[in-house]
């Protein structure tokens, strides 16, 4: 080899240590960062129970609820109903003035107003009726006046002829035998004539008096038609009968439910409001047959309006019905009622809200506590999956009483440890028992 090519050769391969250098340098730091960078296994471990699929075991207390869905109420209310008018009475009434929905009302204001107008008319023709026939009684009696004085008249002319007809019979020893035969044929006839004037006269007073008294029955009714139609002006004005607020009723409209307001017409009998009592508020809820038998009455309950969730008001369970009712659904569920008073008053408290009520069963206290899900059946036992050392194993524990979403760990672990919240993840695992 020359000394030229020499001289090259050593040059290379400087120039190749010169690049392969810095590649070498920068392997051995990356090397190095990723060894201070892995995680001891207790750190690992800390790192897996903060991740959203871990959970610490803790100790609390239980809280216990059930949760029932009704109605809000008012402890005190009455329905306001368009009046039921007197009388033979079937057409609808127009409402001419009515309070606003949601307006406050003390006892005696007017709550609503109907158009009179057409009892007003109805007590002008009744009235006009019942003089009218009040001239047509005095008419019939006068018109039966005359009727009776002629037939006095008439009845005296027959007992007259009956008092001649028994003088000429006293005739009849001195006159001829056809004339005796006359006269007791005229004595006869006019005896036959007073009985029928007195049977006819009888029965024409039967008439006259029937006659009269339709007249005035016609007149007695005509007279209380007067009076309904009077009263009835006065139910045309509803006022009410405590201090509260008021709330409308929806009433059809064409094809859909509205607010009454003026002008609409209504049937008697049919509700228009309601006037409540907004101091004291309740709740009717529904209590399922499984329920029943923990809820009773005086136990703590809280109330949450639907329409406003971040109103919580606290309650008490007034009282349950001690009979169910079936389902719509099926025969063999049953529901009870039960009424719930709430403390406490709001202006958004009103009644027909759907209201959502948490009531508190007995519970637990300083107890240890893991999420449902974080507990499993296997083998007939209940596990869990915890997390030590990096590793996971199935543990057997015994469980206590349970909500819908915690559950009482009275054995098998210790307050602080990590479980997973998927004890079936990694199924397989041998279960390991307790020391």
């Amino acid at each position: 080899m020359t000394l030229t090519s020499l001289h090259r050769t050593i040059s290379f391969e400087a120039s190749r240590n010169r690049r392969v250098l810095p590649s070498a340098v920068a392997a051995a730091a990356i090397l190095a960062l990723m060894a201070c960078a892995r995680p001891e296994p207790q750190a690992a471990s800390q790192e897996a129970a903060g991740s959203p699929g871990t959970v610490r075991v803790e100790r609390r207390n239980l809280r216990n609820t059930a949760r029932l869905h009704g109605t809000v109420a008012a402890v005190e209310s009455y329905t306001v109903l368009a009046p039921r008018l007197s009388g033979q009475m079937t057409g609808t009434m127009v409402i001419t003035g009515i309070a606003p929905n949601g307006s406050r009302v003390r006892k005696g204001d007017i709550l609503v107003e109907f158009d009179r107008q057409n009892q007003m008319k109805t007590v002008l023709d009744r009235q006009a009726e019942y003089d009218n026939l009040v001239q047509q009684i005095r008419k019939k009696q006068a018109d039966q006046e005359a009727a009776r004085a002629a037939d006095e008249t008439e009845l005296k002319t027959a007992e007259v002829d009956l008092q001649s007809a028994r003088v000429e019979m006293r005739k009849n020893e001195v006159v001829s035998r056809i004339q005796a035969e006359i006269n007791k044929q005229n004595l006869a006839e006019a005896e036959a004539r007073l009985k029928q004037v007195n049977d006819t006269l009888a029965l024409k007073r039967e008439a006259a008096a029937a006659e009269l008294r339709i007249l005035e029955i016609q007149r007695d009714r005509a007279q209380k038609a007067v009076t309904y139609a009077q009263n009835n002006i006065e139910k045309m004005t509803v006022r009410s009968q405590l201090d509260g607020l008021v709330v409308l009723t929806p009433i059809y409209k064409g094809t859909r439910m509205v607010d009454p307001q003026e002008g609409d017409e209504v049937r008697p009998g049919g509700g228009i409001m309601l006037v409540v009592d907004p101091s004291a508020m309740q709740v009717v809820a529904r209590l399922n047959q499984v329920d029943v038998a923990q809820v009773r009455a005086g136990m703590n309950t809280e109330v949450r309006l639907d329409a406003y969730p971040d109103l919580v008001f606290p309650g008490i369970v007034d009282r349950i019905s001690a009979i169910g009712t079936s389902s719509q659904y099926s025969k063999r569920i049953r529901y009870f009622a039960a009424v719930i008073s709430i403390r406490g008053s709001h202006p958004k408290l009103l009644p027909d809200l759907t209201a959502a009520v948490d009531v508190e069963l007995e519970g637990s206290e300083d107890v240890l506590l893991l999420p449902r899900e974080a507990v499993a059946a296997q083998n007939g036992q209940s596990v869990v999956r915890i997390l030590t050392d990096g590793r996971t194993e199935l543990r057997p524990v015994k469980t206590g009483p349970m909500n819908e979403l915690e559950v009482v760990i009275e054995s098998g672990l210790e307050e602080g440890m990590t479980v997973s919240r998927n004890p079936n993840s990694g199924a397989g695992a041998a279960v390991r028992q307790p020391d």
